[in-house]
């Protein structure tokens, strides 16, 4: 059974540096898209950054030049790298998988239970 497990979440300053790490269990072989999304209490889910196995990636406009995702397929662990966090940046991230080849990573069905990030100004 596919697993994701989220850690590194935190309470920060506004300014400060997390890194999110998301372990995959169950599944010896590399997922095609990789994501990280947020969810904020009272707001819809949002896309945070993906990548594929092509090492493409994409980010949100509100976090570009601040988070970088990247991936250890040795470790099978996605990392989300965040610098410079604003206190709009506080939710709960979940780490999100899927096997499928898809032109622009949108569609996932492997979700993490997620890791809580909170941001004091």
């Amino acid at each position: 059974q596919v697993q994701l497990v989220e850690s590194g979440g935190g309470s920060v300053q506004s300014g400060g540096s997390l890194r999110l790490s998301c372990a995959v269990f169950g599944y010896t072989y590399s997922f095609y898209c990789m994501g990280w999304f947020r969810q904020a209490p009272g707001k819809e889910r949002e896309g945070v950054a993906t990548i594929d196995s092509d090492g493409r990636t994409r980010y949100a406009d509100s976090v570009k030049g601040r988070f970088t995702i990247s991936q250890d397929n040795a470790k099978n662990t996605l990392y989300l790298q965040m610098n410079s966090l604003k206190p709009e940046d506080a939710a709960m991230y979940y780490c999100a998988a899927d096997w499928n080849h898809q032109t622009i990573c949108a569609d996932f069905a492997y979700w993490g239970r997620g890791t809580q990030v909170t941001v004091s100004a």
